[in-house]
């Protein structure tokens, strides 16, 4: 299912991550590391893929358009947790 959020509101879910998360993340889906990272505004396309996401521009950083939220829904449970 696809989520609709700004730019700012996923980088701040980044931010709140504890160290590691990106790779635990990347382990757990068996992905590059730099996906993960792609997939919260990163752009190393050399290592890492893209990750099902679009960019709008508009306030707030814009409005990104997540077309899998399986690393949102992983992310979002680390913080929680």
């Amino acid at each position: 299912m696809s989520k609709t959020i700004t730019f700012n509101e996923l980088r701040r879910i980044k931010d709140s991550l504890p160290n590691g998360s990106m790779k635990q993340i990347a382990t757990r889906l068996n992905l590059n590391v730099e996906t993960v990272r792609n997939y919260f505004g990163g752009s190393n396309y050399d290592k890492g893929e893209s990750a099902g996401i679009h960019y709008e521009q508009g306030p707030d950083g814009g409005m990104v358009t997540i077309n899998d939220t399986t690393i949102l829904d992983i992310a979002q449970q680390m913080i929680s947790n």
